[in-house]
């Protein structure tokens, strides 16, 4: 896995200038990533999150995370010289998968209304498979560094300018129905986010069946009409 926070990100999302401006230096004594480090960072990013996951930022300590791997210091410090910068690592992959779901290609001429349901459903996807790190900005919002959230807010507002410029021209085709565009996309995208009060990985529903049903849920807030459009507002 790439360094997070300040390499450039995957295919899918280098197309917002957003995703990959860089948050942090290199961490640790790194210089040059390979395949293998690459690897070995990913070793720690996962033994981690169990950690933070179970017991919760304040509770984990860099030596626990080490016990954990059962490697020596230097192992985990060659890569992050802190804790938070490990659980910050952790937390930006889902922030950039999430709400770069938008980020289409300037020749996609699908309609609004598709665009949209098209983005909410990897929205809800990216949420779920991103288990249990998407969850960390919800439950331990006051861990992070003021960089780390004003970028996260920079690349949140990013995308919820497009959800609303969608929504409006899906509105304006008759394809939805709803008042307040803002609010309306809002309360949307925060079907996925309110997972992390009770959502667990070997509930009654997988993975598949959960994006379903709130992928639904998500499409009546927003008005998705199901018969012919209709072009007067709501």
């Amino acid at each position: 896995m790439r360094h997070l926070l300040t390499d450039p990100p995957p295919a899918a999302v280098t197309d917002n200038p957003l995703a990959h401006d860089p948050l942090l230096p290199a961490g640790g004594r790194q210089r040059r990533p390979t395949a293998e480090s690459d690897a070995k960072r990913e070793r720690i990013l996962q033994a981690a999150q169990a950690l933070f996951h179970a017991q919760g930022y304040a509770s984990t300590t860099m030596a626990q995370i080490v016990g954990a791997l059962g490697v020596t210091k230097p192992f985990v410090y060659y890569y992050f010289r802190n804790k938070q910068e490990i659980f910050e690592a952790l937390s930006w992959r889902p922030t950039v998968a999430c709400f770069t779901v938008l980020d289409f290609p300037a020749g996609d001429r699908r309609p609004a209304h598709e665009k949209v349901q098209d983005g909410l459903r990897q929205l809800i996807r990216a949420t779920i498979a991103h288990y249990p790190a998407a969850f960390f900005p919800y439950r331990e919002p006051q861990c992070y560094r003021p960089e780390y959230l004003a970028q996260s807010r920079r690349i949140a507002n990013h995308f919820y300018q497009q959800l609303c410029a969608l929504l409006e021209q899906g509105r304006a085709s008759g394809h939805f129905d709803f008042r307040e565009t803002r609010i309306t996309a809002q309360a949307a995208c925060s079907l996925p986010g309110f997972l992390y009060h009770w959502y667990r990985p070997d509930g009654r529903l997988d993975a598949q069946a959960m994006e379903q049903e709130l992928l639904l849920l998500a499409l009546r807030v927003i008005g998705l009409r199901t018969g012919p459009p209709s072009k007067e507002n709501p």
